[in-house]
């Protein structure tokens, strides 16, 4: 890729198409991971790049090869939903081979993996027996001790930790390493100043880490975004993937997002009085005109007043609230044009996305009984998901400063390319102008390479567009 949106073109100067330009780079990387030339290949992806489906495939060509290997995740819902699809992949590919979970003591499998006959489930390797293919946390694979594979497979490798690498590296010879750049680097509640800039600093990324120890190692970019539609293309791409770029795999018109009906403005979360007057908090009309907007460009910004406010600011919770109500009520259905497929967007496929634990507690609060159907979560738990529709708080809405953790640009990452249909942010007027007075002013450390775009950077060139799709109250 040459830049953000590039459209890659093939031998001959002929325009690929985004199947043939991710099939291209996808041979390129199983070729040199299976090469034996390199102790690891990194791989770099967009939001909905197929980072799983890649995973899948490398370790279920290993297996029917007769390799046996282990793969790493970083948290237990990651490690089941690995479970399932190679599981499924195999049981097409090669049905009498199995797929260990290596869990910790009294560990219950989800519903998803019972009767999953290619499966089986352990708090030891003993247990299980010498599957073919072992899948587990960074955490549990830590414990593990006198065994070793030549295979191993990292998921989600930005999100692990350097000293977690660390702990299981003596386990195996040969590593892909997967994982997204642009969303949230791992993070700790204990202060690190002790050892930034320090080679061997703990809360760096495995893959920074091993990027910084060898220069030599390949690097590949998965080329083809599949989740976000064409309208995120641009601005994801600008906001946090300056250097590398992406495209997505449909075009303008492939995905569409349309209403069944009106609902009614008893559908906000304060209902309508006698008098024909909304509750306070959102407007009936300007929760409509925003739905209407995002659904028909891709984005939407909710914009209230400016105020200084509580972290739970109440008039944005119940926006927040409001929109997503007046979604599920006006009968929304996505289609995609590219698939040939339509389908109502039901609760389950829509995420409430804010920054504070105490925020989402408030937003589902808000939501009553639809707070048990729809996802509402912070950023660290929605990552790696994906939905149709989302609806954001933003983290700097109603604040009085700009602090390092409201600014991380991989936050705002992952709360803005969830969605295949449309994203709807909800936020008080005058973020830009926080931003002009907090300029970034983080410290520079020796040694330390700088991550760019930084948060400041980012939060601009998503505010500029957001501004474009604006209905404020």
């Amino acid at each position: 890729m040459t830049g953000a949106g590039a459209r890659v073109t093939g031998a001959g100067g002929r325009l690929e198409s985004p199947a043939a330009a991710a099939e291209r780079v996808i041979t390129a990387i199983l070729a040199d991971f299976r090469s034996g030339r390199h102790r690891g290949v990194v791989v770099d992806s967009p939001p909905g790049a197929g980072k799983s489906t890649l995973v899948v495939r490398a370790a279920t060509g290993l297996a029917v090869d007769g390799e046996r290997l282990m793969i790493v995740a970083q948290t237990n819902e990651q490690v089941d939903d690995l479970v399932e699809k190679l599981a499924v992949a195999l049981a097409d590919q090669a049905p009498d081979l199995r797929v260990g979970r290596l869990g910790r003591a009294g560990y219950v499998p989800p519903p998803r993996l019972d009767g999953l006959p290619n499966v089986v489930v352990g708090s030891d390797l003993k247990s299980l027996a010498d599957p073919d293919i072992t899948v587990a946390t960074a955490a549990k694979w830590a414990y593990v001790r006198d065994s070793a594979w030549r295979w191993a497979i990292v998921d989600e490798a930005y999100q692990m930790r350097s000293d977690a690498l660390l702990a299981i590296a003596r386990l195996f010879e040969q590593a892909l390493f997967v994982g997204d750049p642009g969303q949230l680097d791992p993070f700790s509640t204990v202060e690190n100043d002790r050892w930034r800039g320090l080679t061997w600093d703990p809360m760096q990324s495995a893959v920074a880490v091993l990027l910084r120890s060898n220069h030599d190692l390949p690097v590949h970019n998965l080329p083809v975004s599949w989740r976000l539609p064409r309208s995120a293309e641009r601005v994801v791409a600008d906001a946090f993937y300056p250097f590398t770029g992406f495209r997505t795999g449909n075009d303008d018109g492939d995905r569409r997002l349309t209403f069944t009906g009106r609902g009614s403005a008893g559908d906000l979360a304060g209902g309508v009085p006698a008098g024909g007057v909304p509750a306070r908090g959102a407007g009936a009309g300007a929760v409509d005109d925003v739905l209407d907007v995002a659904a028909a460009t891709g984005w939407g910004l909710l914009e209230l007043p400016p105020r200084y406010t509580l972290r739970t600011d109440a008039e944005a919770v119940r926006a927040v609230a409001d929109v997503t109500r007046r979604l599920l009520a006006r009968g929304a259905v996505a289609s995609a044009l590219d698939r040939r497929d339509e389908h109502p967007v039901t609760a389950g496929q829509v995420a409430v996305g804010a920054a504070h634990r105490d925020q989402v507690a408030a937003i589902r609060a808000a939501l009553g009984e639809l707070a048990g159907d729809v996802v509402v979560d912070t950023a660290n738990r929605l990552q790696g998901r994906e939905y149709d529709v989302t609806v954001v708080l933003h983290p700097l809405s109603g604040r009085r400063d700009a602090t390092a953790f409201h600014l991380e640009a991989g936050r705002l990452c992952v709360l803005a390319s969830r969605h295949r249909q449309a994203c709807v942010v909800v936020a008080r007027a005058g973020i830009r102008e926080l931003l002009d007075t907090h300029p970034s002013h983080e410290p520079v450390h020796l040694r330390e390479p700088v991550r760019f775009p930084d948060g400041w950077a980012a939060n601009q060139t998503v505010l500029a567009q957001l501004e474009r799709h604006a209905v404020r109250l």
